[in-house]
């Protein structure tokens, strides 16, 4: 008698591991490569740290203002340390293999940090509204509690919205043979990319999350600034209208460092499936490297006390 053998269904494929790349047609110049983007790294990851030091040892810059900044920066640091790992294994050590689930973590991780980065800007453009339209009880209404619940409201809407993400790709069938990565890192246009299957409902909860995170966010900035050019043009002395205006103009820079890469990032995974795949991959490079690395820097130069606390903080440590 033939015994009975369970069913296993094999039409059912999830590779144990997807092959990353670094920059496409210019392997051979990895090694070279790996200088800049080690460089910014370093500079991303000292800068906002000197900020948080700064913030954390300087009693003076005990202001919400400064709180948010170090929000920023933890966040910066955050989004660094997502793609730091694997993007440098890749250009150092050719190290292009990464795990199913590992890839999905890092995912989670990437994205995460991309909605608060988003949220932190909308609080910040919120502290400058505030603190032009109402001085008088900035204090008042920015306590240290309403801070903290801001924070935790950001990190709970950024988990929240990117929790279903990586269990919607697992139940994917993705195909044997399409397990190479457009990036050194893991994307979600990209790794549902290379499923076998249905991917629609992954597409339009993917785009549910960047318009009701980043794309609310945007509009709820510009809504802010317009509010507050409204009130600075209300200003009777123009010196005085100046000097509210040069408090926002770190603040400006930092979204559009930020917004700007986004909307090209978007651009480019909807509607640039023609271009070279080195142009697919250097949008996204500056996504995700170029913001941490340039915010301390922005910061820094723009505000007297940040740069005079970080200046501080070095002196110390030397």
């Amino acid at each position: 008698m033939i015994p009975i053998l369970p069913f296993i269904n094999v039409s059912f494929f999830q590779p144990s591991a997807f092959l990353m790349i670094g920059i496409p047609g210019m392997e051979a110049l990895h090694g070279w490569i790996s200088i800049p983007f080690s460089s910014m790294y370093t500079v991303a990851l000292t800068g906002n740290c000197l900020i948080l030091l700064a913030v954390r040892r300087t009693p003076s810059l005990h202001q919400p203002m400064y709180y948010f900044l170090s929000m920023l920066a933890l966040t910066d640091v955050g989004l660094t340390l997502s793609t730091l790992p694997t993007t440098l294994a890749v250009l150092w050590f050719d190290q292009r293999l990464i795990g199913f689930n590992a890839c999905l973590v890092q995912m989670f991780f990437l994205h995460s940090f991309s909605v608060v980065e988003s949220s932190v800007l909308l609080a910040m453009s919120f502290d400058r509204f505030v603190a032009i339209s109402n001085p008088l009880r900035y204090a008042a209404v920015l306590t240290n509690n309403v801070i903290i619940r801001i924070g935790m409201a950001i990190v709970a809407r950024a988990t929240v919205s990117l929790f279903p993400v990586p269990f919607l790709l697992k139940r994917l069938n993705f195909c044997p043979g399409k397990i190479l990565l457009s990036h050194s890192f893991c994307f979600h246009a990209d790794v549902m990319k290379r499923a076998c299957a249905d991917i629609t409902v992954n597409i339009l909860y993917g785009l549910y999350v960047v318009l009701s995170t980043v794309g609310v966010d945007s509009l709820l900035i510009v809504m802010s600034y317009t509010l507050i050019l409204h009130t600075v043009m209300g200003l009777a002395s123009p010196k005085e209208r100046v000097r509210a205006l040069n408090t926002c103009v770190s603040h400006i820079l930092a979204v559009l460092v930020f917004y700007i890469p986004v909307i090209g990032v978007s651009m480019i995974h909807r509607f640039g499936k023609h271009l070279p795949h080195l142009v697919h991959a250097l949008v996204a490079y500056v996504y995700l490297v170029i913001p941490p690395v340039l915010n301390p820097i922005i910061y820094s130069v723009k505000s007297k006390p940040i740069r005079e606390a970080m200046l501080k903080v070095l002196k110390a440590k030397g």
